[in-house]
């Protein structure tokens, strides 16, 4: 994913740090505890299978904010300096982590759900009643908790920032549509068919499982396999070379990756033989700037070679 980045700070003046980082996801991970406890209950107690989906997908969206809020708090106490390339790595791998927890759990609510549909049953009435107050409440929290999330993502690109950013939209929009559900199931509830609307509507948690898992996955592989940058920072990179296509004699390769928010770059160059090395070294140095300039949060190191 391309994204130019600058060092801005957020609406409340804070620099987007590792440490507001951490406090953003823990306080996120407070919250859907907090909410959490009474969902499951009202999933028992109602019979709804639409609300055991979602406390399932809690529960694994749960241990997700807490490995990202685990890797963010590595960070901010500084130990991604023992890593040549940071945390970036570990950033992707709690987006990987934070995607295969969801699939895993596609499994036992499916079947869940199949159940439910062979052997449906009216829902309690005073515990759903309950539930609608829940879900409301969550959509309007995880609303708040996405938008808050969406503004550090869009200041500073971080995996980790980036699949929560995502998570907790899925998680509004997924509240939202169990709302949607039981308050049709409570309107229709003296119609025989009505028992047959929440396994129904439990396939569109499965449906948001599913494509929110992917995304997650889809975003964060990418990066932790390594994967050259896109085409649009590349041609960046052949621009500011023509730039200086006097002081060198020919490019024998560029290599890039990505880790977490921050961009490396080696560029493998021949220079004339009969060149001082001070001389080379003075235009590196000029090319370096210059590139870093042309790609904030940039790490270029240009190395002499003759093959």
């Amino acid at each position: 994913m391309t994204q130019m980045v600058t060092p801005e700070t957020g609406s409340s003046g804070e620099p987007v740090t590792p440490r507001r980082k951490e406090a953003v996801v823990l306080k996120s991970l407070i919250i859907d505890i907090t909410l959490w406890i009474p969902d499951i209950i009202l999933a028992v107690l109602s019979g709804s299978v639409t609300l055991y989906a979602d406390v399932i997908k809690s529960g694994n969206e749960i241990l997700s904010t807490f490995f990202t809020w685990l890797a963010l708090r590595k960070m901010a106490e500084g130990e991604s300096q023992i890593y040549d390339y940071g945390m970036g790595k570990f950033e992707n791998l709690t987006g990987m982590i934070t995607g295969a927890v969801m699939f895993l759990s596609l499994i036992f609510v499916f079947s869940i759900t199949i159940f439910k549909l062979l052997n449906p049953s009216m829902l309690h009435e005073e515990a759903t009643e309950f539930a609608v107050v829940m879900m409301g409440i969550g959509f309007l929290v995880n609303t708040w908790l996405y938008r808050e999330k969406k503004h550090i993502a869009d200041k500073e690109y971080s995996p980790a920032m980036e699949s929560q950013m995502r998570l907790f939209k899925t998680k509004a929009i997924t509240d939202l549509a169990v709302l949607i559900a039981l308050l049709i199931v409570m309107i229709t509830r003296e119609y025989w068919w009505s028992i047959y609307i929440d396994p129904i509507a439990s396939f569109v948690v499965i449906g948001f499982f599913l494509y929110s898992g992917y995304r997650i996955i889809a975003s964060s592989l990418p990066d932790l396999l390594d994967k050259t940058l896109d085409e649009e920072l590349q041609l960046i990179i052949v621009r500011a070379l023509s730039e200086f296509f006097d002081d060198y004699i020919a490019l024998h390769g560029v290599r890039s990756r990505r880790s977490g928010n921050q961009i490396y770059i080696e560029i493998f160059l021949e220079f004339e033989g009969e060149r001082k090395m001070a001389d080379v070294q003075t235009i590196i140095n000029r090319m370096k700037t210059s590139l870093e300039k042309e790609i904030p949060k940039s790490s270029v190191t240009i190395v002499p070679s003759s093959e």
